[in-house]
């Protein structure tokens, strides 16, 4: 049995202010990477929905934006070029889909006028939602 006293022993520290300064850097790059990820989107308050929505593979987005302005894949397109433009996206696939966004403050009869457009071109119309809660 051993019973001198032990002053000499070594302590053992672990000093993480230098790991830190690492996950602070790591933290902040990953918030500013975020945010910059997807700078092309066009920004909609969506209505709310309980179900989710089934995408075709071949599809276009047509988004109407509170000030009624018209984007088909993020290109602004005028209300009187929609039906052209959206035909000649026909005639390259046979089975399409539109997935529509659009602003909850915009006036129904704005939704309408492109369902009309699609129902005229014989193309399938998804209305896209988010999810409540």
């Amino acid at each position: 049995m051993n019973l001198r006293k032990r002053h000499g022993r070594v302590t053992a520290e672990v000093h993480t202010s230098a790991l830190n300064d690492i996950m602070f850097f790591l933290l902040l790059f990953f918030l500013i990477a975020s945010t910059v990820t997807n700078p092309n989107v066009i920004k909609l308050m969506l209505p709310k929905s309980s179900s989710g929505q089934s995408v075709s593979k071949k599809t276009i987005t047509v988004s109407v934006t509170k000030d009624l302005k018209y984007y088909i894949d993020k290109k602004e397109t005028p209300v009187d070029q929609l039906e052209a433009t959206l035909g000649g996206y026909k005639s390259l696939a046979t089975e399409l889909t539109i997935v529509l966004y659009v602003d909850r403050t915009v006036a129904i009869q704005d939704v309408v006028q492109v369902m009309d457009i699609a129902q005229k071109l014989n193309i399938k119309l998804v209305l896209a939602t988010e999810k409540k809660g």
